[in-house]
């Protein structure tokens, strides 16, 4: 197996028209905390997170995904990431120094093969977190981030050649072929995956609850709240993690999940799981059907940031 230079998922950052309300959901209902807020950024993080944010939001006239942050072992695997990127060709924004953000740290930014800003970084101060406690229903920390593709199998390739992320497992149906790929860099099933859609654009983000219990009494704290329920509650044959996708108040599909299965990387071989057959969505059956109405839901609207840089 390649020596991987990434090692997890860091932080996903968002711009949106309607930072008020955002903020308020995000740091609200959906059980993060603010950080720091400063001059129509917010800086959320997760309490059982040593991350110090895992999602950040900008105020903009445009909603957009700004970028997907991972994280890299130490800045000479940050240096030798954009060595082997330069020298492939794909284009930069910037090149590996001293960053400015909450926690600092050393690392850079790209594009990826569809425009979404990527940024690698080492040596970011950790964030004194907490154990989360029995019953208490807030995110642990982020678990995974979903983009959608208009070219599913390019998009990976890219991600396989240039970041060494590799295939877990694929969803596929007998009338429309291969809709998602999980992808790994670490033992945890998926870090990303990818779906096929209509155009570019964020899918979900979700994040990891401490244990079943506390994953129902979010779902069901969310809906006494009347967020909007998209799919769930239920259980992913890929990955064998739970799953409650909702709404942000600007139709970002956010999700609780939790139990995402750890893999023996070196005996671990992809499946191909036919989603036509329904216990491939949800093993439990407890969830609302899966059906192109629902899958529709996860398509957002095509992301205005592609190939332009975020301003921070």
């Amino acid at each position: 197996m390649t020596r991987r230079l990434l090692t997890h998922l860091r932080h996903v950052d968002l711009a949106v028209p309607d930072y008020d309300e955002q903020r308020e959901f995000y740091a609200g209902v959906w059980g993060l905390t603010e950080v720091a807020n400063d001059t129509g950024l917010s800086f959320l993080a997760a309490e059982g997170s040593p991350e110090q944010y895992v999602v950040r939001l900008r105020k903009a006239q445009e909603k957009r995904l700004d970028l997907i942050a991972f994280g890299a072992a130490d800045t000479g695997d940050v240096d030798a990431l954009a060595d082997s990127l330069i020298a492939a060709g794909v284009r930069l924004i910037s090149t590996p120094g001293e960053l400015g953000t909450l926690g600092g740290g050393y690392g850079f930014r790209f594009f990826d093969v569809d425009g979404r800003t990527v940024e690698v970084s080492a040596e970011v101060e950790t964030r004194r977190h907490r154990r989360i406690e029995e019953k208490e229903a807030i995110p642990v920390r982020l678990s995974h981030v979903v983009l959608n593709s208009p070219d599913l199998n390019r998009t990976r390739a890219w991600y396989k050649q240039h970041l060494s992320f590799a295939l877990s497992d694929t969803l596929s149906s007998p009338r429309m072929g291969e809709l998602m790929h999980f992808m790994r860099i670490n033992p945890q099933h998926h870090s990303l995956a990818l779906a096929r859609g209509p155009h570019t654009s964020l899918h979900h983000i979700s994040f990891e609850m401490r244990g079943i219990d506390e994953y129902m009494r979010g779902t069901g704290r969310l809906l006494r709240a009347g967020v909007r329920k998209i799919w769930g509650p239920g259980r992913h044959l890929a990955g064998d993690n739970t799953f409650s996708y909702f709404f942000d108040p600007h139709g970002n599909t956010v999700e609780y999940t939790t139990e995402l299965e750890q893999l023996d990387e070196d005996a671990w071989h992809p499946h191909v799981y036919d989603l036509s057959q329904p216990e491939v969505a949800d093993q439990w059956g407890t969830a609302n059907p899966m059906n192109e109405l629902v899958a529709k839901e996860s398509f957002n609207d095509p992301d205005r940031g592609c190939f332009v840089a975020p301003p921070v």
